[in-house]
């Protein structure tokens, strides 16, 4: 009977709604036995890694460039090429985090006062021709700003490792905005290709469904204030095993009600301005007290539903009320700029 009765609450809460799926959580590896894995040093070599970038190796030789060496990758034995591009043949992924003016300027003083280039792109076949680089720009741009001629690269044979980048790049801290709308640029980019394929088939390159909506806000809205709606939207959104082209449609129209819904959290916070009350963190208190999460235990409610209660209180939220020592009690980040 309890088993039923939950049923019917997750029903009625919105809990079966595509985008309020749970996910099922990811196990971080155990520690291996050291030594235990992958490829020696001498079995990354031969007639086998020849022969997995033999294809590629053609295609590098063909766009003017010189294939310097084949080897398996020692982790999953993947074949890879060592090669030396043509710098006019190779051009950033459509979906990578914007340039830094400031940080590929700096590195191009950097390598012209050591005068050498020490750190490999990654690069994949373009689907037009030429080859792109899914981690590498500020690279390429400061090699390009120092008019070299050619760039040394690591290059794989399979594509879908463009896609793949987001995930392996744990070791830089990207901020909210920048993971949001290179995960967006991803998907649109996987649109083109195959808009059939399932969004859950992309979760580990798309690491969480919030950001696919948070990167349509940024989209439309650059200065847009992600930090103070992700928490909600990380707790109500999961991938889904529908199509992409239907999966997208879903994130773009909650995005519109999130934008729709900030609107509603400026004005609130225009008036508590307007009262003299002060403090960094104006925007984040009126999103936790319109937030109803506060207090659902167990399954939310779906996003759409979340956020359009949100809308609802930040329409009636009443600035009169609040007290200076509220704001006081609030913590965390201070809010991004809107």
């Amino acid at each position: 009977m309890g088993a039923r009765r939950r049923a019917k609450q997750a029903t009625a809460s919105g809990a079966d709604s595509p985008l309020s799926r749970r996910p099922a959580k990811r196990r971080t590896p155990r520690k291996a036995k050291a030594a235990s894995a992958g490829l020696s040093a001498k079995e990354t070599i031969g007639a086998e890694a020849q022969a997995q970038v033999a294809s590629l190796v053609e295609t590098i030789e063909a766009e003017g460039g010189a294939a310097v060496g084949a080897f398996r990758d020692p982790l999953g034995g993947h074949g890879l090429a060592f090669a030396v591009l043509p710098i006019d043949r190779v051009e950033p992924t459509p979906f990578q985090r914007d340039l830094s003016e400031t940080h590929h300027k700096r590195l191009a003083e950097v390598l012209s006062k050591t005068g050498t280039f020490l750190d490999p792109i990654i690069a994949v076949t373009a689907p037009g021709g030429g080859f792109w680089t899914p981690n590498g720009r500020h690279r390429l741009e400061a090699m390009r700003r120092l008019g070299a001629k050619a760039i040394t690269a690591l290059v794989a044979p399979d594509r879908a490792i463009a896609w793949q980048i987001l995930a392996l790049n744990t070791e830089k801290a990207h901020n909210l905005k920048e993971r949001s709308l290179e995960v967006i640029r991803i998907v649109r980019g996987l649109l083109d290709e195959d808009d059939s394929r399932p969004e859950s088939s992309f979760a580990y390159y798309l690491e969480d469904a919030s950001l696919v909506t948070l990167g349509v806000c940024y989209e439309r809205a650059p200065r847009f204030a992600g930090g103070a709606y992700s928490p909600v939207l990380r707790r109500t959104e999961h991938f889904t095993d529908e199509p992409l082209a239907d999966a997208i449609v879903r994130h773009e129209e909650l995005a519109s009600a999130v934008l729709d819904l900030e609107k509603h959290v400026s004005i609130a916070v225009d008036r508590l301005k307007e009262r003299g009350l002060t403090s960094p963190y104006l925007r984040s208190f009126v999103v936790a007290r319109i937030n109803p999460l506060r207090w659902i235990k167990g399954e939310p409610p779906s996003a759409e539903k979340v956020i359009s209660q949100m809308r609802e209180r930040a329409a009636k939220f009443n600035a009169e009320r609040v007290r200076q020592e509220d704001l006081a009690r609030m913590a965390g980040p201070p809010d991004e700029t809107s």
